[in-house]
């Protein structure tokens, strides 16, 4: 049961947490921002958010993800306004790549092997 209420909470934390960074006012944010999974800790205290930034250059895509970690307590605040809970968890941001490292394979598969020209097995 306790399961099934933290799956639910951290589905919309991603949801929400996704919508507050999308309208926040403030320089640095740039590229294609996604929240790929929010953990949160058993006691509800904690919350680990999995953010990818979509940034061909790796100077802005950096700066922005510092952004978001720079602005988690705003985020925090905005998100404690949406919720219903009585406490809203501490976030902590961390850099999930899957997104830059789909793109590095999917680069290097079609070096390997232009499309149209792969051998079917």
């Amino acid at each position: 049961m306790a399961s099934k209420r933290i799956d639910q909470l951290q589905q919309e934390y991603r949801k929400e947490i996704a919508d507050i960074i999308s309208n926040l006012k403030t320089d640095g944010i740039s590229g294609l921002v996604s929240i790929m999974s929010v953990d949160v800790s058993p006691d509800l205290k904690h919350a680990k958010v999995y953010v990818s930034v979509f940034q061909p250059d790796i100077e802005k895509r950096e700066l922005c993800f510092q952004t978001i970690v720079n602005n988690a307590k705003t985020i925090r605040r905005e998100l404690s306004r949406r919720m219903t809970q009585r406490t809203v968890p501490e976030l902590t941001f961390l850099e999930d790549d899957s997104m830059s490292y789909s793109e590095k394979i999917n680069r290097i598969l079609q070096t390997i092997a232009p499309t149209g020209e792969r051998e079917e097995d």
